[in-house]
């Protein structure tokens, strides 16, 4: 008699579920069980039927799909905000992410993956890609080459592969979307064990550079705005089996190919060398924006190039974020900004969505020293961490850090204008706002000159750095 019961139950509720579905709405999820999936290339359906266009409610808002800060069109400083921020979507970690680490395996396979890296599989990242975009009210995005369209057995079957995703890339960007930069990606490859342009095998050099001019190319095509160097391993393990001073020119003559190739085809975005003091290498070449920028002044390159700044290759290398976009900005090499930061007792890359506001603040002071990014950007070089798995998690990350920015803006902003700061700074060097000090900035104080003046004055007077009131300054701005 239970068991008839049960068996009744079970019927009712299966007739229940039946109905659901079929007056259920007429949006079709992006899964691979949904029906929707098909042989064909074409996908129809959303990929994210349970997110709506996030908009802008304001501080108050508990929404955790809106946004706080970030008003697109407000103006703050003359500008609205969305020029200063110019944001993009990462492609690699947002739509090929998995949560693996060194010690565990993927933890995320997002409902419209369908555990391949085929080629109908990357036209169906893509479109997820400008569907994420759309619904975040954003219109840039950066790729790695590889990350979109998968490898071939060999370079022409690869190229052709690239060419299929990205005439789709495309078609959906329309007029109004385009790539705030892209790369090629060599690093993951095992031919790259050595590095690319600073390999050790001439195969390889040759490899990277046909790789990279494809890169270009498409990137090209898509109406990129800027092209990325990042040299995952160009250094070494060990100086005892390495030629350094070799790989380094070997790296200025591939860096000068790419520049000569960049104008040959009429291309005018940026260059833009990312800074990385180590990892997966012992020791990165570029390791800090000092050191890039010193490389690209031996060899010729300081007018060809912009430095892409990432904040926790920043901490990496034991500087503040501030202190590479300070380095940057002074020697004008400031080009675009990274924004992710790490974690301060982990020593490795962890590729946080920034958070921090004080951060984003000082951030932000050196943005609007520089007078903006353009045609560089903000993009998020961040992905979720490994124990956050619903598909919303994705659009929160982003919105933390559109938010976190604009609220790192706004409070810069507060601090230009109330110019107590400034002030401080100002007073901090005003003996220098003298005629001596002129002459010393303009170079025409010689030592017997200074001497003199030190015996006419005798002991100096060095007056408080007033460091607490400088803080205290920031900190009543947040």
């Amino acid at each position: 008699m239970k068991a008839w019961k049960i068996l009744s139950l079970c019927l009712c509720l299966s007739l229940v579920l039946n109905v659901v579905i079929v007056v259920g709405p007429p949006t079709c999820p992006a899964h691979v069980g949904s029906g929707c999936a098909s042989d064909s290339d074409e996908w129809q359906g959303e990929f994210f039927p349970a997110i709506p266009k996030i908009k802008y409610e304001g501080p108050k808002s508990k929404n955790p799909l809106a946004y706080k800060w970030y008003n697109a069109d407000e103006e703050i400083l003359g500008k609205k905000m969305k020029d200063w921020m110019r944001f993009s979507v990462a492609f690699w970690h947002t739509f090929r992410g998995t949560g693996a680490d060194p010690f565990g395996a993927p933890t995320k396979l997002w409902p419209w993956e369908d555990g391949t890296n085929s080629l109908a599989m990357a036209k169906r990242r893509m479109r997820a890609n400008f569907e994420f975009l759309e619904k975040l009210g954003l219109d840039r995005w950066c790729f790695h080459d590889r990350d979109i369209a998968p490898d071939g057995k060999t370079i022409e079957e690869t190229n052709a592969n690239l060419d299929e995703v990205v005439a789709l890339a495309k078609e959906l960007q329309g007029t109004k979307i385009r790539p705030l930069w892209g790369t090629a990606q060599l690093f993951l490859h095992p031919r790259f064990m050595h590095g690319a342009a600073t390999s050790s095998e001439l195969g390889v050099y040759a490899y990277s550079a046909a790789q990279v001019k494809k890169a270009i190319e498409v990137t090209h095509y898509l109406g990129g705005e800027n092209y990325v160097f990042w040299g995952g391993r160009e250094g070494y393990q060990t100086l005892v089996n390495t030629d350094m001073e070799r790989e380094l020119n070997h790296l200025a003559r591939f860096l000068e190919a790419a520049v000569a190739y960049k104008k040959k085809i009429g291309f005018n975005g940026t260059f833009l060398i990312e800074p990385k003091p180590q990892e997966p290498t012992k020791h990165q070449y570029d390791w800090d924006a000092a050191t890039s920028a010193n490389f690209l002044r031996k060899y010729g390159l300081i007018d060809e190039f912009k430095l892409n700044i990432e904040c926790n290759h920043a901490t990496l290398s034991g500087h503040s974020c501030h202190h590479e976009l300070e380095t940057a900005r002074i020697n004008g090499l400031l080009g675009n900004i990274d924004a992710n930061s790490g974690d301060p007792q982990i020593g490795w890359d962890t590729d946080q969505f920034l958070m921090d506001i004080q951060e984003a603040t000082l951030v932000m002071l050196s943005v609007i020293r520089n007078g903006g990014l353009a045609p560089g950007g903000f993009n998020f070089d961040a992905k979720l961490r490994r124990e956050s798995t619903d598909v919303e998690d994705l659009f929160i990350g982003h919105i933390a850090g559109m938010d976190t920015l604009a609220r790192g803006l706004r409070n810069a902003a507060k601090l230009i204008e109330d110019g107590s700061l400034d002030e401080l700074v100002r007073k901090r060097y005003q003996s220098f706002d003298t005629e001596l000090g002129a002459q010393i900035e303009a170079g025409k104080a010689d030592f017997e000159l200074l001497e003199k003046k030190a015996k006419e004055w005798g002991e100096p007077k060095v007056p408080s750095a007033k460091q607490e009131l400088a803080e205290m300054i920031l900190q009543a701005a947040l």
